[in-house]
């Protein structure tokens, strides 16, 4: 699972994925530790609903478990799919630690309060990519709208995260 440019070092979530490859425990321990409240939190406001979010957040660390080759930063799963020019496109590149909580609740904190003042169209076409994994071609056929409609609403919405975060 090594990939060039991803830090090696004995915490860093893909050495926690590599010791997890080899059925490490403890490593599955840590990263729960490290995600569970963001991904339960996450879910639970997604799905209104706080049965669904448990299951949602069991269901991942069980994957994660299963086939933790699947979040190898050099398989992205996107990738994979064949949407590069939406990841490139739309990326954010952070120049924090984001496995440190205290980060992580600071910039879910902050990525929260600019999703709350985008205009609904962008709010709801930002979620369907990034919560649902939704390609911007089914985000315009969902949506009934055209895919530079999309497109423009994602781009849009993007630059305000980015903004905010950089």
């Amino acid at each position: 699972m090594s990939s060039p440019g991803i830090a090696r070092d004995a915490t860093t979530d893909w050495s926690m994925l590599e010791r997890i490859g080899r059925k490490d425990e403890e490593a599955l321990s840590v990263l729960y530790d490290r995600y569970s409240g963001v991904v339960f939190s996450e879910a639970k406001r997604i799905l209104h609903n706080t049965g669904a979010a448990e299951e949602i957040l069991q269901d991942l660390f069980c994957k994660v478990w299963k086939t933790p080759e699947r979040f190898d930063p050099a398989k992205e799963l996107r990738r994979r799919r064949g949407y590069d020019d939406e990841l490139n496109e739309n990326g954010v590149a952070l120049s924090v630690n984001v496995e440190l909580p205290a980060t992580q609740r600071l910039l879910v904190d902050k990525v929260r309060a600019v999703m709350k003042r985008l205009p609904g169209n962008q709010r709801g076409a930002l979620e369907y990519a990034y919560f649902e994994g939704m390609t911007q071609a089914e985000i315009a056929k969902k949506t009934r709208q055209p895919l530079d409609t999309v497109r423009m609403w994602i781009h849009s919405a993007m630059g305000a995260v980015k903004k905010v975060l950089s």
